[in-house]
């Protein structure tokens, strides 16, 4: 992902319409933009934060992408999610005020910070806030929707069609090609949030590649034909194309 993608303020950033600003009169992105601090980039394999950890700051991906994952008692480690720039961080922490996962950058990465005190008296200086907010938790809610509905009950083709098609939407809104774009995610990464095994998940992408339905250069994806991807989907089907 170019990091030079978004600007240095929410005002005018190039993300500010899939972010939290979106929506908000020129002058209120300003008054977001003074709580921001800009972090230093994340390299690989850099965590942002600790699933338990106490959450003093919510963040939004300004470039690269993240992987979200939690640890159960047994220390079996589950991916429950990747994020793109525009996306906001850290919304699993409003309710006990501990994150109940762990973000980890698949890539060199930066964020926004956005300092949860200074967010919350915003909120009240700023009508528009409080429903971006809103917005934004009930995009995660869609979001969770879609994940349950891709899992289940599906074949494993299905499952790989739904996560590059999903990818595919993504990118769209941020501007980019919806159909060619780097899988910055590990193949374990995926079979792990799927619910597949690491040799399934190769196995499907060699056969979608086969039939002509996508193109992969090592984590590079060409998708070649969208409609046969939404069919594999829509059908849940498992034969070949």
């Amino acid at each position: 992902m170019d990091s030079s993608l978004p600007g240095n303020s929410c005002h005018d950033c190039r993300l500010t319409n899939i972010c939290l600003p979106h929506g908000l009169q020129q002058n209120e992105k300003r008054q977001l933009a003074n709580i921001v601090n800009n972090r230093r980039p994340l390299q690989v394999d850099e965590f942002l934060y600790f699933q338990g950890g106490e959450c003093e700051s919510l963040f939004a991906v300004k470039s690269g992408s993240f992987r979200s994952f939690m640890v159960n008692s047994e220390g079996v480690e589950q991916t429950i999610g990747f994020y793109l720039p525009g996306e906001l961080l850290g919304l699993d922490s409003l309710q006990y005020g501990r994150f109940t996962c762990s973000l980890i950058a698949l890539e060199t990465c930066s964020v926004c910070e956005l300092p949860l005190s200074r967010l919350t008296s915003l909120c009240s200086e700023i009508p528009g806030l409080p429903f971006q907010m809103m917005r934004v938790l009930g995009k995660e809610i869609a979001s969770d929707h879609d994940k349950i509905l891709a899992l289940g009950h599906r074949s494993a083709r299905s499952r790989i069609a739904g996560f590059l098609l999903t990818l595919s939407g993504r990118y769209d809104a941020l501007g980019f090609s919806a159909t060619e774009f780097n899988l910055s995610m590990r193949r374990h990464d995926i079979a792990n949030f799927l619910g597949l095994t690491n040799e399934t998940v190769s196995r499907q992408f060699t056969d979608l590649n086969k039939h002509g339905v996508i193109t992969v250069k090592r984590r590079g994806v060409l998708i070649n034909d969208l409609n046969a991807l939404r069919s594999i989907v829509e059908t849940g089907s498992a034969a070949p194309c």
